[in-house]
Formats: structure tokens, sequence, C-alpha cells
């Protein structure tokens, strides 16, 4: 196979893991900068390319799109998906997940637990925003932010008022959830590869710190998840239409609790806390399902 891999830094741990296992399969695999990618949208011959060349012979594609270049990398995915190249994540799925409201409403569609997640643009209804989700204290989120970044927890209504109101000062799309206590400033990771979770570590975040990314100096230990969180992660997955994705969950009192679903979950975490080959079980994925032209969105959201 001739496999094209979407991301802006190739030595990444994650990408190379990728790369190296894909070529140690006996495939050919190009890491592209979809940034300096330029297309030609035509309805006869779409075209792509890169640094000069046209882009062709294609059978699968991974994007690995970082969440500041959503935009243009999805359009430079859908490209690649209207040459009836094969990718492993569908744009109109990463599209999703990258909405976190549009992911939520979702995830909630299909009934998947959720903390109580309230959505306002009116700076003057927070105090009731605040009330639906179920008083302070509450955690506030940048609708843009990943790996923990523009993530707030107000712990009186005092203050969740102040935050809700200068977020919204700069314009700013945010959403006010329950805050989890009983989750002790843990969650749990788990990474679903075509709707089968194939390894899962649990995150502490570090001490006074609610927040339990890796990025932001999260430990991280392998788990075996229950089959009701196993269940859940599974089901997260398939409502956004993800073939890849890593669900991070809380263990509330109800029961596990969606938090996010990640179209291009990081390897080094997961595969050094669990030993399990990750990226093996990517390849071996593609190795499967790829066909050229298919996909099953259509373009529709």
């Amino acid at each position: 196979m001739k496999i094209a891999i979407m991301t802006r830094n190739a030595g990444l741990y994650s990408h190379r893991r990728l790369i190296e296992t894909a070529q140690a399969a006996g495939h050919e695999i190009m890491g592209i900068d979809y940034l300096r990618c330029y297309m030609n949208i035509t309805s006869q011959h779409p075209e792509l390319r890169y640094s000069g060349e046209r882009l062709t012979g294609f059978d699968a594609v991974i994007p690995r799109i970082g969440a500041s270049r959503t935009f243009y990398g999805l359009a430079v995915l859908r490209q690649f998906e209207m040459m009836g190249v094969w990718p492993l994540n569908e744009s109109v799925a990463i599209g999703r997940s990258r909405d976190k409201l549009r992911a939520l409403q979702l995830l909630a569609r299909e009934g998947v637990g959720l903390p109580v997640t309230a959505f306002a643009h009116d700076t003057r209804q927070s105090d009731e925003v605040i009330k639906i989700a179920g008083g302070a204290p509450v955690v506030i989120k940048l609708l843009e932010g990943t790996q923990g970044i523009g993530v707030v927890l107000s712990e009186t209504t005092k203050s969740a008022r102040s935050v809700i109101e200068a977020f919204r000062g700069v314009n700013a799309n945010i959403l006010v959830q329950q805050f989890i206590k009983e989750a002790e400033g843990t969650d749990v990771r788990a990474l679903v590869i075509g709707g089968k979770v194939v390894a899962a570590i649990q995150r502490h975040g570090e001490p006074g710190e609610f927040r339990s990314n890796l990025h932001r100096g999260g430990k991280a230990t392998a788990i075996k998840l229950s089959s009701e969180e196993r269940s859940t992660a599974v089901r997260a997955a398939r409502a956004l239409g993800l073939n890849v994705a890593g669900v991070d969950m809380l263990q509330s009192a109800s029961g596990p609790v969606v938090m996010e679903v990640n179209s291009s979950p990081g390897l080094e975490g997961i595969e050094t806390a669990t030993g399990v080959d990750v990226a093996a079980h990517i390849i071996e994925f593609i190795e499967k399902n790829r066909r050229h032209g298919k996909t099953q969105t259509k373009g529709t959201g």
C-alpha cells in the first residue's frame, strides 16, 4: 500500500511510530505537511499538489491534524476523499469531534453518559447556566481548547460568573459543566480502533491539579476497563463516526461520563503505560478496511 500521513511534524513520537510500523509491514508511507498542500477543485479530475508535484496513487491517508489547523487540514483531507483515497478517520467525523458542542449533542442523542453541560451566549444568563450545571463548583471550558488549555475550575458562583463574563468579553464560546468531584483528579483514556478498545490508561493529575492531561504533568498507568466503561468508549467513537479515537472518561457516581473524544490521540503515553503496540493495531486496521472510494458519511454532517 501507499499511505499518506498528514502531519506538520513527522518526528513526533506518534507519527514516527506509525511511519516505522507501516514501513516494517512493507508499505510505502509519505509524511505530508498539509499546510503546504494546495488543490484544484474540479468535478472531473480533483487534484492535490504538494511542493509542486501532484499527489497520486495513494491507497489510504492517516490524518493527524493539529487542533489549531483544523479548517485547512480538513479541506486537504476532503480533497483526498474526493480523489477516492480511503481515510483512517473521515473529514466529517473529525469535524464533529473538534466541535465540542456538536460532539456533546451527538453523544447525548445516542444516550452516552455525559456530565451535565450548559451553553449560552448571553452572559446575563450566567447564574441560570451555572444552576443548570448543578451549581458551583463548575468546570468552564473554551470550545476551542485542547490538552487542558482553556479549562477552569470555579469553586464559587461568584468566581464562575466572573470567568464566564471574562471569556464572553473576548467573544469566546464556552461550555459550563458539572464538576465530577468523585473522580478526584483522575480520568480514563480508552483507545478505540474499529469499534474495539485496544488499550486503556488511567491518568492522574499532579497534587492539587484537577486536570489529568499528560501534557500538564499527569501520570498514566494501565487499567482494565469495566464492561460499562468499555461500552461507553465504543459507543462514543461510533456516535461521531470515528474509526480511531481516544475517549476520555470520568467515573461519576452514576457511572462513566465522556469528557472528550479525540480524533488524533497521542500514542506515547498509552503505549508506554500499557505495552500495547497501538501503531500496529492502526496499520492492521488500514490493511483490512481500506477500499478506494469507500467512505460512510458521503459529506453529510
